[in-house]
């Protein structure tokens, strides 16, 4: 551990208004190969430097050609997230939001697509004045700004930048050779800090912790003329004194800013991982900051409660991608802040919608509770309305979101109200009975990109309702992606069997929540409360969820 850093004597306040008369940067890169966990790492960094006092903000870096993650499958790229403006960005800055506590827009997720696709309109519009536009300086010059723009318009101290994709790959290397050159800009090591994220895995046959990966990806990024300030070690367990002196030694940074980062059973610990360290002392140091007081109270109690449960129950998550659960990732970890808040593990049943079109609600037998998410496309929605019958017919608390929204409104219409064939004009538009219909400024949109109802929308919500007792308030505000509504044609006969719509868009227009009468916990949102999540401020809905699930679990007969 670092001795507390003091390069002057002044009070603490007056040095970290000094820090922000220069912005400062701190860059994440990764070596080797994707999916290491440079989005935690940087998180994790980002709710350390929070907790020394400092105003930080964090933005990813995609090297893909999409302008956005909106058209991209989850097989390929896991969960879209949705940002307060309808950004639709990659879900790295979910767990941006989550541990930062804080709500950041587009300009927060720069990509290849939206860099590129600038300059090019610039050059159509004449703005280089007949240059030529090349990679350097003009590509290179726009991704700068990008990030300078988002750290001065988001008044921070610290401007976190995780750039996406492996030191090497060929479509990394504008954004590589813009923080070299943002680095030397900014005033050097002082204002401009690298840390780079490599594997140290381990070797089955002798057990070794081998560190040339490290070596080979840190040779990578010098040879491009970045020489990484801290290594962050991922792998199974953590670093052998002796290999994190290898590491040191060969990779020319010091041996105090060699860190392991070993698997965790939870992200929300691997702050407490870094910190115990050094971590945060040393950045503090390398960007001549002091900031010695540390308040990670609230996180260390969430974290705490979540390791000591007092009770458990089990929750089926029915989708078509539950074998990839980063498809799903903002559930779990809202499913993680309500197992905090009410001190109860949540135990995951991976059920697959077109199994249950085989098999039947058999594969939801003994849960104690059942969440449909949101989704796009025809298939396993049948398998879907089947769990959200069996969850109707059996009382089982039950959470549908946004398509589960809408398949448990049509489940309803061909059981309940006995329109055999009602459906959403999505899946079927020559249904007698579209009970879920096109959103009416959809009908002339052709393009499929960032042009779904996206982003934050107030609600109102119906007194004495279930949803209003969740929130403890009259209006909320929720993020959207959907296309489809409920249909209003439908309203009055839906109400009249009982299945009331509790919260509404504020012209009443838009059907936003429904609830069941006579049901324990039936809550259907068209909106996504997953994506407002946060550790210490759990979604309404998914809180209400578990609670209910734990109620349901203490009636049940004992086996």
């Amino acid at each position: 551990m670092f001795k507390t850093f003091h390069p002057i004597t002044i009070k603490s306040s007056t040095l970290i208004s000094i820090a922000r008369e220069t912005m400062k940067y701190v860059i994440v890169t990764g070596g080797v190969l994707s999916g290491l966990g440079k989005g935690i790492t940087c998180s994790s960094i980002g709710r350390l430097l929070r907790a020394r006092g400092l105003k930080v903000t964090a933005i990813k870096i995609d090297p893909y050609l999409n302008c956005d993650a909106g058209t991209m499958n989850p097989y390929q790229h896991g969960e879209v997230y949705v940002l307060d403006d309808g950004g639709e960005v990659d879900l790295d800055l979910g767990n941006y939001e989550r541990f930062l506590d804080t709500n950041l827009s587009s300009d927060h997720n720069i990509t290849t697509g939206k860099v590129y696709k600038k300059v090019i309109e610039q050059e159509r519009r004449g703005d280089y004045l007949g240059k030529t536009v090349q990679i350097i300086p003009h590509i290179t010059n726009e991704i700068k700004e990008n990030i300078v723009r988002v750290g001065k318009e988001s008044k921070v101290d610290i401007t976190l930048v995780e750039l996406g994709g492996t030191v090497g790959d060929i479509e990394s290397m504008p954004f590589l050779e813009a923080v070299r050159q943002l680095h030397m800009e900014s005033g050097g090591t002082e204002n401009c800090v690298f840390i780079h994220t490599t594997l140290v895995p381990v070797m089955g046959v002798v057990g070794e912790q081998k560190t040339k990966p490290t070596q080979h990806s840190v040779k990578e990024l010098r040879s491009i003329g970045i020489r990484p300030d801290a290594i962050v070690a991922r792998g199974e367990l953590p670093l052998e004194y002796d290999i994190k002196r290898k590491i040191s030694l060969f990779c020319n940074v010091p041996l105090e800013a060699v860190f392991s980062a070993p698997d965790a059973k939870s992200i929300y610990v691997v702050p407490g991982i870094l910190e115990d360290q050094g971590l945060t002392n040393y950045l503090l140091k390398r960007l001549n900051i002091y900031a010695p007081v540390i308040n990670m109270r609230k996180w260390n109690k969430f974290v705490k409660n979540l390791e000591n449960p007092k009770q458990s129950v089990e929750i089926a998550v029915v989708g078509k991608y539950t074998h990839l659960h980063d498809s799903y990732i903002s559930h779990l970890e809202a499913l993680k802040h309500a197992s905090s808040e009410s001190k109860t593990t949540v135990e995951i049943r991976w059920v697959e919608a077109g199994d249950l079109e085989e098999k039947g609600a058999r594969l939801l037998t003994g849960v104690d509770g059942i969440i449909i998410p949101g989704g796009f496309g025809d298939r396993g929605t049948e398998g879907k309305m089947v769990a959200a019958r069996y969850a109707r017919t059996n009382k089982i608390p039950f959470l549908g979101i946004c398509l589960g929204f809408q398949l448990a409104i049509i489940e309803f219409a061909r059981n309940v109200l006995k329109f055999e064939d009602a459906n959403s004009s999505e899946f079927n538009p020559k249904t007698k009975h579209p009970v879920i219909d096109l959103l009416p400024e959809q009908k002339d949109i052709k393009d499929m990109g960032a042009t779904m109802r996206l982003g934050t929308n107030k609600i109102k919500l119906e007194k004495d309702s279930q949803i209003n007792e969740l929130y403890k308030r009259m209006t909320i505000g929720e993020r959207h992606r959907h296309r489809y509504e409920v249909n209003l044609d439908f309203i009055d006969r839906f109400e009249a069997k009982g299945l009331k719509f509790t919260g509404r868009s504020m012209d009443g227009r838009r059907m936003e929540v429904a609830e069941l009468d006579g049901h324990p916990y039936y809550m259907l949102t068209q909106f996504h409360p997953e994506f407002k999540s946060r550790p210490g401020k759990a979604s309404r809905t998914h809180l209400g969820l578990v609670l209910a699930a734990g109620k349901y679990k203490r009636k049940k007969p004992k086996k």
